[in-house]
């Protein structure tokens, strides 16, 4: 990724499929950008829920008792590794897995967050996904060029004061964007 700066990388930000999205997959989604490098990048969907899985579900499966948890909806977290699970949360608590993201959040994916959780010992704000989105090295970069991806600041009250349905709408008007006056194609100079 020649040319790119530290400054560029979107670690910390979220990522909004533009209108007009090249892949049905990613229509109308909202990524949380964890980790994006040199090596390629990885994002959590909070945008949309995941049909028939609640928080209780993953837990019983696993074979932890829910304790005091709230049985929330689990998100969507991408297509890729789809059955492995994340845990999207405020700064307050920390495992030895956790990594910070720049400023937004962390990212937890131990059994140590699940029953933390449980045992209401966890982070005070968190929202589960099951799978991630993937980007190899440039990939990212080339999709953004080619009309697939707009990058907005980070904002801790889409995360986790927003609905998931209206985290899309909610971070384009966050922006200052109405998402309804952008073009669905990119033009060439």
């Amino acid at each position: 990724m020649r040319g790119v700066t530290v400054e560029q990388y979107l670690s910390g930000r979220i990522l909004l499929a533009m209108p007009g999205m090249f892949d049905p997959r990613f229509e109308r989604s909202v990524n949380v950008m964890c980790v994006h490098d040199e090596n390629g990048a990885l994002g959590i969907g909070i945008g949309h829920v995941r049909q028939g899985v609640r928080f209780h579900d993953v837990l019983e499966e696993l074979d932890i008792d829910p304790g005091v948890s709230p049985n929330r909806e689990v998100m969507n977290g991408g297509p890729v590794e789809p059955g492995r699970g994340f845990i999207l949360h405020s700064a307050d608590w920390g495992g030895a897995d956790t990594i910070a993201v720049e400023g937004l959040c962390a990212l937890s994916a131990s059994m140590d967050v699940l029953r933390a959780i449980a045992e209401g010992q966890g982070p005070s704000q968190w929202i589960m996904a099951l799978g991630y989105a993937g980007w190899g090295a440039g990939q990212l970069e080339g999709e953004m060029r080619h009309h697939g991806w707009y990058a907005a600041d980070g904002y801790s009250e889409v995360l986790f004061q927003t609905p998931p349905e209206g985290r899309w709408m909610a971070t384009w008007r966050a922006e200052g964007i109405d998402p309804a006056l952008l073009s669905n194609e990119t033009g060439r100079a």
